[in-house]
């Protein structure tokens, strides 16, 4: 039997035809979309806020983080709730698919090159059977890319 400490546990989600995770650890729980209250100027990253059970909440949309053609309908896809250092934020994913529990060692390092908008989130990389898992760096979100 394998060691349990060897493996991190990855929530999977979709935008678009591309698969993303977070580790599992950092989810405080997932939602349906809920009615956003935009900021009053435009930012480059937060779409505004939502109210989740008294606590006001940014938003950011993963597709538009991603450079992504946003999706209209707002009752679509899920909404993460992660938890960053001393603060929650949202983050509009298409859908979540699974958990899966991965082997530290089976995760690579990004590639190094910039092959665009949302590369430098990117924390590992992994197979997961067939596909290519890309590794989010939470902590790294709410950074502007260059």
């Amino acid at each position: 039997m394998e060691d349990a400490t060897n493996h991190i546990q990855l929530a999977c989600f979709i935008l678009e035809d591309k698969q993303f995770a977070v580790d599992i650890m950092r989810i405080r729980e997932i939602i349906v979309p809920h009615q956003l209250s935009p900021f009053p100027c435009s930012t480059e990253l937060l779409e505004g806020v939502i109210n989740l059970r008294g606590t006001v909440i940014p938003v950011m949309n993963m597709r538009k983080r991603f450079g992504i053609p946003v999706i209209d309908d707002a009752a679509a896809g899920k909404v993460l709730i992660v938890t960053l250092v001393g603060q929650l934020l949202a983050l509009i994913v298409d859908d979540v698919m699974e958990v899966i529990s991965v082997p530290v060692t089976d995760i690579k390092s990004p590639i190094l090159i910039d092959f665009g908008v949302g590369m430098e989130i990117i924390l590992g990389v992994c197979l997961v059977n067939t596909r290519v898992v890309m590794i989010l760096d939470i902590d790294s979100l709410l950074c502007t890319h260059t």
